[in-house]
């Protein structure tokens, strides 16, 4: 299959095993990681270069690198995710936004039964240990993740598509977790589409092993609605791969290091819980509560953060000045 032509600054991750329904066997997850971790590698220090975990105590650390830059001690670690110039030499070289794409009628239908069947209980502890690693390397990828679907996505399918950061799909692209027909419930899938649906939505998914189409979870997936009428395949391929390639030439134009940082200030953020005022008067010792204010308190550090960034002073320069911003991190 030949996939359309990238801006410089994106690159793809490919998944290829279209022959057995691009399942995520042994040897895939392997290959993926391997083109990830080459992805995400800095060309200058070898070191590899994702996202801190998404823990908001780590908010001192990078305001720590930010602020007093190399005679901090974490700015080795997290000077590159703060800082503009830092940003570009460090990952030189390595592509901005990353393309997640797949070949064939289905875009995956989860791991491979038939090898899951034949390994020993050490091997699938190992199988679904590498299947956490290459989804962690997605959800911490500085580089933004776009991932088109072009058919089924079912089980560790459906995971891998959620865990990236901007699933793309035709309307009635279909996705399911079917492994409760089997005895073998879709947890490890359940954490990413638990994450992207409403909970109670995912659980009926987990529990009913029902698919449903894009067209159903609009807030999880870009959902690309096929025209009125009876479109031809070819028309309706053209608008799907016609919003793919806007969405990446949309984000290819944005400033990275701003955008990374973006990426782990949201999901950090959005696991901010607060204990429950009063809990000890009602039997508790605590209570993981709403936690708005304190995640509100966080951000605003967290923008503070951004607000220091040579990007960000230089996206306010063009803004004002009406001019199109040259991004430090890209020069």
């Amino acid at each position: 299959m030949r996939l359309p032509a990238l801006p410089p600054s994106a690159a793809y991750i490919r998944l290829a095993n279209p022959q057995r329904r691009n399942a995520l066997s042994l040897a895939v997850l392997q290959d993926l990681k391997s083109q990830l971790v080459k992805a995400l590698t800095s060309q200058s220090s070898g070191q590899l270069r994702i996202l801190p975990p998404f823990r908001p105590s780590i908010l001192s650390e990078l305001e720590s690198a930010a602020t007093l830059k190399s005679e901090s001690e974490h700015w080795e670690k997290y000077g590159w995710l703060v800082d503009s110039s830092e940003w570009r030499k460090e990952r030189a070289g390595l592509p901005d936004v990353l393309v997640l794409r797949s070949e064939g009628p289905v875009f995956s239908s989860g791991h491979d039964l038939k090898e899951l069947s034949q390994l020993s209980h050490n091997d699938v502890k190992l199988l679904f240990k590498l299947c956490a690693e290459v989804m962690s390397l997605i959800r911490r990828s500085p580089a933004l993740v776009v991932c088109p679907i072009q058919g089924l996505a079912t089980a560790a399918g459906f995971q891998l598509a959620m865990t990236t950061d901007f699933p793309i799909a035709l309307a009635n692209t279909q996705f399911s977790l079917p492994g409760a027909k089997l005895g073998l419930p879709c947890t490890s899938p359940s954490t990413a589409v638990s994450r992207r649906l409403l909970p109670g939505q995912a659980y009926r998914l987990l529990a009913s092993t029902q698919p449903v189409d894009a067209a159903s979870i609009p807030g999880a997936v870009d959902v690309v609605h096929i025209p009125d009428g009876e479109p031809s395949i070819e028309k309706t391929t053209a608008a799907f791969e016609s919003r793919v390639e806007s969405v990446i030439k949309g984000l290819a134009q944005m400033a990275p290091q701003p955008q990374a940082a973006g990426k782990w200030a949201y999901w950090t953020q959005l696991g901010i819980r607060g204990p429950l005022e009063g809990a000890s008067s009602i039997g508790l010792d605590s209570f993981e509560g709403d936690g708005y204010e304190d995640a509100a308190s966080w951000a605003g550090r967290a923008m503070a953060l951004h607000a220091k960034s040579a990007d960000a002073k230089e996206g306010i320069s063009a803004f004002l000045g009406k001019r199109g911003p040259s991004w430090i991190s890209k020069l």
